[in-house]
């Protein structure tokens, strides 16, 4: 029999592989897999969304530097996006844990304690989970459910040409805060005395500690009267989840490089470390921001709301998904964002 490496298919490639036979065998389930979350309906207005997600300690997270109170916190809202991102409210969070015993009682209240205060923050119920030991250092397992109206879910795949294409936020954030925590741990290894360089950058680190779902935007999008045509949260990078909305919609896409939101102290490590800023804002990840595309039409009612970015427009798919450079050069997208099962 064959042998396929996971790593020639990818994250995205090993769910299709999986996947790609399932056949939906309950009238509930109104989404499987291939979204930000499954929706299941159970009466004729209301349907309840479901979302996972897992954190491997040495994958997604390095215990160096993250405490364990801001990594609770941030397991929490990871999740809490993917709702938001189905344009639904969370409501309930179950946690489950593979725990070594290099971890205390105290160091399980202390990553509780900032799931906690997410859900306090968001009104989310902690309803239950698992905990089991494990032989390899930490495992973070949580599910989410929300809520959502029928007809307010926004999928992946409803965009459609000449619709405007939106961000939250700005970008690449997250991942220069990755970059300054990497740069100091190799700056003090081995050394007791030397201290970590954070001054003036400590908005990056935020972004990338302790981020947050744009639960503000939802709200503001409602009350203008916004429904996006197509939404995801951008947790692995803008050009991977610009390429998904694509592929589903069965669209293309043109995004502006000047169009780009991008922050100062960004720009400014990115030059002290000798990185692309644009690269790092179109493939970064983790900045948990949403991306949505919207109709034309709703132009006039997007102007007025704070922290949202026009940033491109939806093409014909012969047009491809392209990158308009400040030379009006076009540069074709690529996913090259996080990928968990890529070779080293």
């Amino acid at each position: 029999m064959d042998r396929t490496e996971i790593s020639a298919l990818g994250e995205f490639g090993l769910i299709r592989r999986l996947t790609d036979k399932i056949v939906l065998q309950q009238p509930s389930t109104r989404k499987g897999v291939g979204d930000d979350c499954a929706v299941m309906q159970y009466d004729r207005d209301e349907c309840v969304l479901m979302t996972s997600d897992m954190l491997l300690e040495g994958i997604h997270f390095n215990l160096e530097y993250v405490p364990l109170k801001h990594l609770g916190y941030k397991a929490a809202i990871v999740n809490f996006s993917d709702i938001y991102a189905m344009n639904g409210t969370p409501t309930q969070l179950t946690v489950s844990l593979g725990v070594s015993k290099r971890f205390s009682v105290e160091d399980l209240e202390e990553l509780y304690s900032g799931i906690r205060q997410a859900c306090e923050r968001y009104g989310v119920d902690l309803v239950g989970g698992d905990t089991c030991s494990s032989m390899t250092g930490l495992t973070i397992a949580i599910t989410c459910l929300g809520t959502a109206k029928a007809d307010e879910i926004v999928y992946r795949n409803g965009a459609k040409q000449n619709d405007l294409i939106c961000v939250t936020g700005n970008l690449g954030t997250a991942y220069m805060g990755l970059q300054l925590l990497e740069r100091e741990r190799l700056v003090m290894q081995g050394n007791d005395k030397a201290t970590p360089d954070f001054e003036g950058k400590e908005y990056l680190l935020e972004r990338q500690l302790k981020p947050e779902a744009r639960r503000d935007i939802i709200q503001k999008l409602r009350e203008a009267g916004i429904k996006p045509t197509a939404m995801m949260d951008i947790s692995d990078g803008l050009s991977s989840e610009l390429l998904h909305i694509c592929k589903q919609s069965g669209v293309g896409c043109a995004v502006y490089e000047d169009k780009l939101p991008i922050d100062y102290q960004a720009v400014v490590l990115a030059e002290e470390m000798n990185l692309n800023i644009v690269t790092c804002a179109l493939n970064g990840g983790e900045d948990y921001e949403l991306l949505f595309t919207c109709s034309l039409s709703d132009y006039e009612k997007l102007v007025p709301i704070d922290d949202i970015y026009l940033i491109g427009h939806i093409t014909k798919p012969e047009a491809g998904t392209v990158l308009i450079g400040r030379q009006g050069e076009e540069i074709p997208l690529k996913a090259q964002g996080f990928n968990a099962f890529s070779e080293a």
